[in-house]
């Protein structure tokens, strides 16, 4: 396309999102320009999953998403959704697997996805240019956009952000979406790391560290009224671990967390049990039925008197210790390990039909830019395949 012609569609970001929307659209029969800052296309697809990307989740409803507008997603994810997505994958003759409930994983590489999406796009005709930095976006009076670019002008009729969040910045994540939607007076949810370990303040740390590599299977763990039940990390620099990522999404600054070692079993009651039936057991002997050892010496904090010794209100602390520890986290590994961000684009800005702008006409936002967020497990992709299909629809 000449410098300066005009487009259908010119979509910012070659994601997940940007690249399904292009093909989705380029279908329709409308031409599409795809400007991407960053050399590598579909990079946060290609380092997902271990490199096998769980590209969706079989279980994908609105109850797995966190938004201030809790019901928004459930348009686009209706009208396209995991099934949906998963006939693309099989009629593209891309092997899968699932993994656990309903998490569909690549069987080869996560490259298949992205080679699937350039193949659709490329049969398309759709135009992308990758490695172009974008100077400035203006609505143009007679209607449409330009866009300036390091290499040049471009103009469309529809405009969508597809730029993603903050998460992962070595890959070249920017508040970019965000500030576009502040150039064109729309909302913007605070935005936050999501799915990320958490860290301990280093008095709690100096306790911890020698837990570092312990990990537990089916731990329970709450942030207010969430709750989750997975498997947990220690590292050295706090908690990780699924049940520590999910939980990551809901925490804020400030706020404790509760975390369960040992679901299912009354700690207290056991040691109290014990303590009658053989009194000159030592409390870590006992929890050594149910935690790694280190793990039940840390629990103990110093407690190694025979139960016997003991006083019942103190063994039932220390069982409270085990399925009730009380941790306030001092912050989380930030966006530099995050696999999403909280937050975005306020949805109360967007049509949840078509993702256009209520007050912008023939301007789109899609994906992890929007306050959308998924939880672990395939989730955030269903999004960006959703909400990209919505808006690929109308562009």
């Amino acid at each position: 396309m000449k410098q300066g012609e005009k487009t259908d569609v010119l979509i910012l970001g070659a994601g997940a999102a940007g690249l399904f929307c292009a093909g989705v659209a380029a279908r329709r029969g409308r031409r599409v320009v795809v400007i991407d800052h960053a050399r590598r296309l579909g990079e946060k697809i290609r380092i997902s999953g271990g490199g096998r990307c769980n590209f969706t989740n079989l279980n994908a409803d609105i109850a797995h998403f966190i938004s201030d507008n809790p019901r928004f997603a459930l348009s686009a994810l209706k009208r396209f959704g995991p099934r949906d997505f998963l006939s693309l994958i099989e009629e593209n003759g891309i092997p899968w697997r699932e993994k656990a409930a309903g998490q569909l994983f690549c069987a080869r590489s996560a490259r298949d996805i992205v080679d699937m999406l350039l193949r659709r796009c490329q049969e398309g005709g759709v135009e992308i240019l990758p490695g172009v930095a974008v100077t400035q976006t203006e609505k143009m009076p007679e209607g449409g956009f330009r866009v300036q670019t390091a290499g040049g002008v471009h103009r469309a009729s529809s405009l969508v952000i597809a730029t993603g969040g903050l998460s992962v910045p070595k890959i070249g994540a920017s508040d970019f979406g965000y500030r576009i939607a502040r150039q064109f007076a729309l909302p913007v949810v605070p935005v936050r790391p999501g799915l990320v370990p958490l860290t301990f303040a280093e008095s709690l740390l100096a306790h911890t560290r020698p837990l570092s590599g312990i990990a537990l299977e089916g731990a329970g763990i709450a942030c207010g009224r969430v709750r989750f039940q997975d498997d947990i990390l220690f590292t050295h620099r706090g908690l990780s671990g699924p049940a520590v990522l999910q939980i990551s999404s809901y925490w804020r600054e400030g706020r404790e967390i509760t975390v369960d070692l040992c679901p299912g079993a009354d700690i207290a009651g056991a040691l109290l049990a014990a303590k009658r039936q053989r009194p000159r057991s030592r409390p870590a002997a006992v929890l050594s039925r149910f935690l790694p050892r280190r793990l039940g010496e840390f629990c103990c904090d110093g407690l190694q008197q025979p139960l016997g010794e003991i006083a019942d209100k103190r063994l039932r602390k220390l069982g409270d210790a085990v399925n009730m520890w009380r941790i306030l986290p001092s912050g989380s590994e930030g966006y530099r390990t995050a696999e999403v961000t909280v937050g975005g684009v306020d949805t109360r800005a967007l049509s949840s039909k078509t993702m256009e702008t209520r007050d912008v006409p023939g301007l789109y936002f899609i994906g992890e830019v929007v306050d959308v967020t998924g939880h672990l497990g395939g989730y955030n992709f269903q999004w960006a395949w959703s909400s990209a299909h919505a808006a690929g629809q109308f562009v």
